[in-house]
């Protein structure tokens, strides 16, 4: 047996509210669109994970979603300019990551992040 994919399903009130939230900070694109749902894609493959953790790291909590991406300074400059609610500073952590946590609009937290270099 192969995963072939793992979804992130994010409830939201206003699905097109969040969807604009993740389309602009992470530069994703509309894949699929019923209305009462939809799938935001990027055109890079990315590997299927799940974590389970009993904490988030230097003392957070666990985050409901974390993204890697490849400039983290870019997203948390633009986080800032989207007026976006910064839950947790940029932090370069001793595990060998660079993050930020911003709270999207239904109040998910995400944990953005990309690997020391």
């Amino acid at each position: 047996m192969t995963v072939l994919r793992i979804v992130a399903n994010i409830p939201a009130g206003s699905v097109r509210r969040v969807q604009d939230f993740y389309a602009t900070l992470f530069d994703l694109e509309l894949v699929m669109d019923h209305g009462w749902i939809v799938t935001l894609a990027c055109s890079e493959t990315a590997a299927a994970q799940i974590s389970i953790a009993s904490g988030g790291g230097s003392g957070t909590a666990v985050p409901d979603l974390s993204i890697e991406v490849d400039d983290v300074d870019a997203v948390h400059r633009r986080a800032i300019a989207m007026g976006c609610d910064i839950t947790y500073p940029l932090t370069d952590e001793p595990w060998g990551v660079r993050r930020f946590y911003v709270a999207d609009p239904e109040g998910k937290i995400v944990n953005v992040l990309g690997h020391l270099r």
